[in-house]
């Protein structure tokens, strides 16, 4: 080929190159996304578990599950305000190394009434403090609470939470989930409550007072039966007795003849 055909050939082919190119870049870019979002960390916020069960009515253990979720600070503050539409006339905080704990009363518009006796103050905030370092990236704290008598006349309780950083950042996880919708950006702690355990004892009792029915029953059965058993038994021992004697007499008369 002539120089003069093979300036224009490589010209009229710059245009593709570009192309090419292009796609190879626009294809880097995407899958670079892909890589970072396939390396993100999972989504983790604040949670609230009991320790056992929570059942309504009664006194329960919660642990509040405070992950750290940033890469260059700690958290060093953690608050949780309690429900005051469901104020809980018993809390206390087990003693965190590493933490102080205040708790926070409220005098309440509704009193309530304990064992016969009526309480108008009720903790509303408990807030730990950290006296160190406080909760690290990459890991977690629970924080544990006494509470009750947890309400009758609700399914769950919604713990309000705010998470403050060591660089003054405050994460407030205060969006109460909702059903069937997805769960909100900074969902708020929620504790589900069970059954009243004196259903259950209820139903157990029953069930028991049924089987010592039956357990009676069965004994009165058996007793009866016992009964005539040990009669029919004492008859005829008075019947082989009373023919041992008549035999005995008539043997005697026998010999005497």
């Amino acid at each position: 080929m002539q120089v003069s055909q093979l300036v224009p050939s490589l010209v009229a082919g710059r245009p593709a190159i570009r192309r090419t190119a292009a796609r190879v870049a626009a294809g880097a870019a995407v899958a670079g996304t892909a890589v970072l979002a396939l390396s993100a960390p999972a989504f983790a916020h604040v949670t609230v578990q009991p320790e056992g069960a929570a059942a309504k009515g009664s006194y329960a253990v919660v642990d509040f599950k405070v992950p750290n979720e940033r890469d260059n600070a700690s958290t060093t503050k953690v608050e949780v305000n309690l429900p005051t539409d469901h104020p809980l006339a018993s809390v206390m905080a087990q003693p965190v190394p590493g933490w102080s704990v205040q708790l926070t009363k409220t005098k309440l518009a509704k009193p309530l009434t304990v064992h016969g006796d009526k309480i108008d103050q009720a903790v509303t905030k408990v807030t730990w403090t950290a006296d160190g370092k406080g909760i690290e990236p990459g890991y977690f704290q629970k924080f544990p609470l006494s509470v009750g008598a947890l309400p009758d006349n609700t399914d769950q309780l919604v713990f309000k939470a705010l998470q403050t950083y060591s660089n003054k950042e405050v994460v407030r996880w205060i969006e109460v989930p909702q059903a069937g919708q997805d769960e909100p950006q900074n969902p708020a702690p929620v504790l589900q409550l069970t059954a009243a355990a004196d259903e259950h004892g209820a139903a157990a009792a029953q069930d028991a007072s049924d089987d010592k029915k039956e357990n009676t029953a069965a004994a009165a059965d058996s007793g009866s039966g016992s009964d005539t058993t040990a009669r029919v038994l004492g008859v005829a021992g008075i019947v082989v007795g009373a023919a041992g004697v008549a035999y005995g007499v008539l043997a005697g008369r026998r010999r005497t003849a």
